[in-house]
C-alpha cells in the first residue's frame, strides 16, 4: 500500500510539474507580456520585469485554468513556484548607477546578472526565462535553407549574365537602401539636436545587438530622458558641421576624376560579371601554349655567353617610347656588323 502511495504521489507532482511548466511556455509566448532581451553571463536571455509580470497574469486569468488545482495561486505565488522548478531565474542590473545625461536607469537593461535572493519581487526586479524556448516550424525549414543559399553564393560566376544582372542590382539597390538610411537618420537627429535641443532617433534600435526583429524595425523614436544639452555645445558642433562640409566641398573631385572613377569601377564590375569557366580554361590553355612555344627559344639564349645580350622587340613594354626603342635597335645592329667584319 505505501509502495501504491508514493507511485501515486509522484505522479500527482510530476503532472503538477508538466501543468506549470505548459503554463510557463504558454505565458511565454503570449503577445501581451512585455518582455527583452539581454545579456546574463554571455548569453542572451529572454527577460520580463516583475510588475509587468503580476499585471499580465491578473488581466489574462484564463491562463490559470492550466495549473487546475493550483489556479487559486496569487501571481506572487506561481511566480515563486517558476522559481523553484528552475524555469525562472531572477536577475538584477550590472550597470545600477545613472549614466551621465540621463535623468534615471534604463527601463530594460541591456546587461543582467544573477541575483542572490531568488524570491519573486515586483520593486525593479527582472526575471529571465531559464527554458529553450519551441522553434516554430518556419525556422526549422529555414535552417535547410542556408546549406543551400551558401552553395548558390559559391555558384555565382556560373550563373548566367541576366542573373548575375539581377543578383548585382539587386544587392547594390540594398546597400544603398541601408545607408541612405543611416545617413538620413543622422541628418534627422542632428538637426533636431541643433535646432530644438532634443534626441530624436528614427529606428531607435536599427543598431542594437540584442534588439529581435520587431524591435529591429520600430520607426517611432522613444522618450528622450537624457538632460537639454547646453547652448554652447551645440554651437560648438554647428560649427564643426559648417567647417566639415566646407572642406568636404573644396576637396570634393571634379568631373574627370569622378569619370576616371566611375571607369573603374565599371571594368572591375565588368570583369565579375563577364568571367565564366570556359573563359577561364581558355585562358590556361592560350599560357600553357605560350610558355610551350618559348621554351626553345630560352634554351638557345642560354647557351650564349653571359657577357651577350640578346634583343627581342617582343619584350619591349608597351609604355616604352618609340625613340628609344629605335636607338636601341641601331645598336644592337651595330654590334652584330663589327662582329662580322
Amino acid at each position: 500500500m505505501k509502495k501504491a502511495g508514493g507511485a501515486e504521489k509522484k505522479k500527482k507532482q510530476a503532472a503538477k510539474k508538466d501543468f506549470f511548466q505548459l503554463f510557463a511556455e504558454k505565458v511565454r509566448d503570449h503577445k501581451d507580456l512585455v518582455s527583452r532581451w539581454a545579456v546574463l553571463q554571455e548569453t542572451r536571455v529572454e527577460y520580463f520585469r516583475g510588475k509587468d509580470f503580476v499585471s499580465f497574469v491578473r488581466n489574462h486569468l484564463e491562463l490559470k485554468d492550466i495549473l487546475e488545482l493550483d489556479r487559486s495561486l496569487e501571481p506572487e505565488d506561481v511566480a515563486n513556484i517558476l522559481l523553484k522548478k528552475n524555469l525562472l531565474v531572477r536577475c538584477d542590473r550590472v550597470v545600477k548607477t545613472v549614466r551621465p545625461g540621463k535623468k534615471k536607469l534604463s527601463t530594460f537593461p541591456a546587461h543582467l546578472e544573477i541575483y542572490h535572493d531568488q524570491v519573486f519581487s515586483e520593486n525593479d526586479a527582472f526575471f529571465a526565462w531559464t527554458f529553450v524556448k519551441r522553434r516554430p516550424v518556419w525556422q526549422t525549414l529555414l535552417s535547410f535553407c542556408w546549406p543551400v543559399l551558401t552553395l548558390a553564393i559559391c555558384l555565382f560566376p556560373v550563373y548566367p549574365h541576366q542573373v548575375k544582372l539581377l543578383i548585382l542590382y539587386s544587392c547594390a539597390g540594398l546597400l544603398l537602401l541601408i545607408l541612405c538610411l543611416l545617413l538620413l537618420r543622422a541628418m534627422v537627429f542632428g538637426a533636431f539636436w541643433i535646432l530644438l535641443g532634443k534626441r530624436v532617433w528614427f529606428f531607435p534600435n536599427i543598431l542594437a545587438e540584442e534588439a529581435t526583429l520587431k524591435e529591429l524595425f520600430q520607426f517611432w523614436p522613444q522618450k528622450d530622458e537624457g538632460e537639454r544639452p547646453k547652448w554652447t555645445a551645440r554651437l560648438f558642433y554647428t560649427i564643426i558641421a559648417v567647417v566639415a562640409i566646407l572642406i568636404l566641398r573644396h576637396h570634393a573631385p571634379d568631373e574627370a576624376a569622378r569619370a576616371r572613377y566611375q571607369r573603374r569601377v565599371s571594368n572591375i564590375i565588368d570583369d565579375v560579371l563577364e568571367w565564366s569557366p570556359s573563359l577561364a580554361l581558355s585562358g590556361m590553355m592560350e599560357k600553357q601554349t605560350v610558355m610551350n612555344v618559348t621554351e626553345p627559344y630560352d634554351n638557345v639564349t642560354d647557351s650564349k655567353g653571359s657577357d651577350e645580350k640578346v634583343f627581342s622587340p617582343a619584350v619591349v613594354d608597351e609604355s616604352t617610347p618609340k625613340e628609344e626603342v629605335e636607338e636601341v635597335t641601331e645598336n644592337v645592329e651595330d654590334s652584330d656588323h663589327q662582329k662580322n667584319l
